[in-house]
């Protein structure tokens, strides 16, 4: 585990714990090592815009560029936690966020083993979620496959997830979650009931295959989760919320 260290804004709340907070704003784009905003990003962005953050402590998991982290701390969040396994994402979230107007702490970290940070009032995660074969070398596409590599049924990340979010969250405290509707839908709102969350989609967006999905069409239709010559995508925004007395936003 690591962190980035900066200094918060005169007067700004104590960020979380582990680590020091780092604040600031991006001036040039993500390394090739981190993945781009895209249009989950931006799904995940437009659902975040509907909720009040303005006080509360927000984790951004698997932050990437720290879009999201920052978008928090436009928002009025107290404080942001942003965290990605990936040292390249870490430096640009930490770079993104160097201005920002609420203390942005950003780890490097296991998003599925977090301890130490404390309860958060809302959670974001766009994690890694695409199907992937066993040989990913049959269907590369160019970039930080990292980012999206999650196992033949791209659940690698999410189930883990599902399974500790409720630790993360504080009573009432809400999560968001985008994912692909070849993901399971379904499989991801039953986890999420099952670790003791309320789930429901909150927001969907149908969007033409990119350049991952493009290369893994023709294996993604001899495993039966893609109509053959479809080549339009549905991305699902969830909800998940804690029981209990906090503040539901």
């Amino acid at each position: 585990m690591g962190h980035f260290t900066g200094t918060a804004p005169t007067g700004a709340d104590e960020a979380p714990t582990p680590g020091t907070p780092a604040v600031g704003v991006l001036t040039r784009r993500p390394g090739t090592d981190v993945y781009q905003p895209q249009e989950d990003s931006h799904l995940l962005r437009d659902e975040l815009r509907d909720h009040d953050v303005s006080g509360v402590r927000v984790a951004d998991l698997c932050t990437g560029s720290g879009i999201l982290a920052l978008e928090a701390a436009l928002l009025g969040a107290r404080s942001v936690l942003a965290v990605d396994s990936c040292p390249a994402a870490v430096t640009a979230a930490a770079t993104l966020c160097l201005d920002a107007p609420c203390p942005v702490q950003v780890e490097l970290d296991d998003v599925t083993a977090l301890t130490g940070y404390g309860l958060f009032d809302f959670l974001t995660c766009n994690p890694p979620y695409v199907p992937t074969p066993a040989d990913p070398a049959e269907v590369r596409a160019a970039g930080p496959s990292h980012a999206w590599d999650a196992g033949t049924d791209g659940r690698d990340v999410i189930d883990r997830l599902c399974a500790t979010a409720p630790a993360l969250l504080s009573p009432g405290g809400t999560m968001l979650l985008v994912q692909s509707e070849f993901t399971g839908v379904t499989a991801t709102l039953d986890a999420l009931r099952r670790a003791g969350l309320s789930a429901e989609v909150a927001r969907t967006r149908y969007i033409p295959f990119g350049p991952v999905l493009t290369s893994r069409a023709t294996w993604l239709e001899t495993t039966g989760l893609l109509e053959s010559g479809r080549r339009v995508e549905e991305l699902v925004v969830i909800r998940a919320d804690k029981p209990g007395t906090g503040i539901r936003r």
